[in-house]
């Protein structure tokens, strides 16, 4: 049994590490994809994790296997496309570390992962089944990552959802918000930045947004408030956890680090059921301390902290 299953994409951050004698822009070739960091995450942690998903013949495909693989985390579920390219993403980063994304991606390895390419053995033997909105953008990958989750659900899984809204990967706003509101009666844990609850909520006010989510039938909702820690909703209890302050190195990967850390800890409850408002604040407190020291560095899965570094 498998504490955490991701489906989704995995591709290269190209991402901006700073500039040359020049001043032209450098970049480095980091791991990423926010379903493959999430599991890297949790298995840095101390969970045990498996990701499922796509990736090209091309050098690139290979280096991200190997990652996962030197972080511990089970590929048996990762293919191998004989026809598209592994994704790239650009990744520019500002001079306080926040991230702007160009995607090239039209067409390549993750969004061709197929509903029948996937075990479901696999499903049935994972705790938690995770996935993100980037793979509900287009089709084939978008059924895929849905029949993951209501395949895992079914064999009781709990599920979690990180709808990782990237503007440029849909046609219209409209569109997008259509489609991340989809998996939404599927899930049990939900994170949301503070900028996407607006847009799956209709209001930035976290009491609000979060008790709509909660209505249709979301167990624990927790909004990423950026330096400003966490909120969470759990049943009628909320809260918010304060950040903690570190000097910048850029964001990316923070959401998916916190989130990570969060279900791997989440894992050794065992069940929702099982969990009270003041293990929750235990566990997104030490989920803060996890996405900072990420943010404190650069990329995403290079940035990642240990097990050793979170709990010392």
């Amino acid at each position: 049994m498998i504490d955490i299953t991701a489906v989704g994409e995995i591709l290269i951050d190209l991402t901006q590490s700073g500039t040359n004698e020049l001043g032209i822009p450098v970049f480095a070739a980091n791991p990423g994809g926010a379903p493959a960091n999430l599991a890297v995450a949790a298995a840095r942690l101390g969970a045990s994790s498996a990701f499922i998903g796509k990736v090209g013949t091309d050098s690139y495909g290979t280096f991200l296997r190997n990652t996962l693989i030197d972080n511990g985390v089970d590929v048996s579920g990762m293919i191998t496309d004989p026809v598209s390219r592994t994704t790239l993403a650009v990744v520019a980063v500002d001079k306080t570390g926040e991230r702007t994304f160009s995607f090239y991606r039209d067409p390549s390895a993750d969004v061709n992962l197929r509903a029948d390419e996937i075990s479901e053995d696999q499903l049935k033997n994972t705790r938690f089944l995770h996935f993100g909105s980037v793979s509900l953008t287009t089709d084939p990958a978008r059924t895929a990552t849905l029949y993951a989750a209501k395949t895992a659900k079914s064999f009781g899984a709990i599920i979690s959802y990180d709808p990782n809204y990237r503007a440029s990967l849909w046609s219209d706003e409209a569109t997008a918000i259509e489609r991340m509101l989809e998996p939404l009666e599927l899930v049990d844990v939900l994170k949301v930045s503070d900028e996407e609850l607006p847009l799956l909520t209709g209001t930035a006010n976290l009491e609000e947004g979060s008790a709509l989510l909660a209505a249709k039938g979301i167990r624990l909702v927790l909004v990423t408030l950026g330096a400003d820690g966490a909120f969470y909703r759990f049943g009628d209890k909320t809260g918010r956890i304060p950040g903690v302050k570190v000097q910048v190195g850029d964001t990316n990967g923070a959401g998916d680090t916190f989130f990570g850390a969060t279900l791997a800890q989440l894992s050794g409850v065992g069940t929702l059921e099982a969990l009270t408002a003041e293990k929750l604040e235990e566990i997104l407190t030490i989920s803060n301390r996890a996405a900072a020291i990420t943010t404190s560095r650069h990329g995403a899965i290079p940035a990642m902290p240990t097990a050793e570094e979170v709990f010392g």
